[in-house]
């Protein structure tokens, strides 16, 4: 066998002659192929479909169905269409070559066949079918990817558009905020509580959250001292100005956010404002006391004095 077998492959030889099948056996299997024999454009068709050899040397003259005929068929089905085909024939008429060509065959070699020029022509057709896999492997992978990307692009625009939802339907302020004081986003339920017609303008306006939006002049400042601390604050109530100068109170929710090295880089959270509740809490507050005081003036003195004390009457 010959040392010259890089190349090699799968090769079915069509031909209804005895003496050029053997010949052309003997000399490819030497050559480093592993051959199949058919003598018949019926057998060949079968033998194709079902060893699926990476390249076909089909005779024209035949019985039965004649090479064009037995080439058209191969090229018909999707699992043997790319199969590359190399005519043999006896035919030197132009128009011949051209109709086989129309067929699908790759290629003519003429009989009597040169045993080089057949191994030549083999292991060329053979190396361009070995790459034409190739890449319709990578082809394919590509399409993989691309059709994953895709599913992933959707998939992140459908999460991107229900966060989006979220964030401009909820009933609570949602906010990032830069680490010195600017708001980075705002919803329109933040630009609600604190007295803005939208979040742009919001965040147009609002250049130092410490002093444009905390009562107390250091709120801020301890709220990011906690954050250094906890990470994480939960229901913190704060006294904050509205844009019109109004006082009102809000809970907040409050995390870090780190970069993947852990280096803090921006502040989110939500707001609710609890102005109301506050002030039924003082208002029971008030109630509370204006009851005491009523039940410590009618009560004996020795009794509220002691109900003062904390006694037991």
């Amino acid at each position: 066998m010959s040392d010259d077998n890089y190349n090699k492959g799968d090769i079915l030889i069509v031909d209804d002659n005895h003496t050029n099948l053997g010949v052309l056996f003997d000399f490819l299997t030497n050559s480093g192929f592993k051959v199949l024999v058919a003598q018949d454009g019926e057998s060949a068709l079968q033998k194709a479909e079902f060893a699926n050899p990476d390249l076909i040397l089909l005779d024209i003259m035949m019985p039965g169905i004649d090479g064009f005929e037995t080439c058209r068929r191969l090229k018909a089905k999707a699992s043997t269409r790319n199969i590359p085909v190399i005519f043999m024939t006896a035919l030197s008429d132009t128009d011949d070559k051209v109709k086989g060509f129309s067929f699908g065959a790759v290629d003519y070699v003429t009989k009597p066949v040169q045993q080089e020029e057949v191994r030549a022509r083999v292991t060329t057709h053979l190396t361009l079918r070995k790459l034409q896999k190739r890449l319709e492997i990578q082809n394919r992978q590509l399409q993989l990817e691309i059709e994953e990307r895709q599913q992933k692009e959707v998939l992140l625009r459908e999460a991107e558009e229900k966060y989006r939802s979220i964030f401009e339907n909820a009933t609570e302020g949602i906010f990032q905020a830069t680490l010195d004081g600017r708001y980075i986003t705002a919803n329109p339920s933040l630009a609600r509580i604190l007295g803005y017609s939208s979040p742009e303008e919001l965040i147009t306006n609002i250049i130092d959250i410490g002093k444009q939006v905390y009562v107390e002049p250091m709120r801020r400042e301890d709220l990011v001292a906690l954050m250094q601390k906890y990470d994480t604050l939960n229901e913190v109530e704060s006294q904050v100005y509205r844009q019109d100068g109004s006082i009102i109170w809000i809970s907040e929710n409050i995390d870090t956010v780190t970069d993947e090295n852990g280096n803090l880089i921006y502040y989110e959270g939500t707001v609710a404002e609890i102005t109301a509740r506050r002030q039924d809490e003082d208002d029971l507050r008030k109630s509370r006391k204006r009851a005491e005081l009523l039940l410590l003036n009618i009560l004996p003195q020795p009794v509220a004095e002691r109900l003062k004390k904390g006694e037991r009457t």
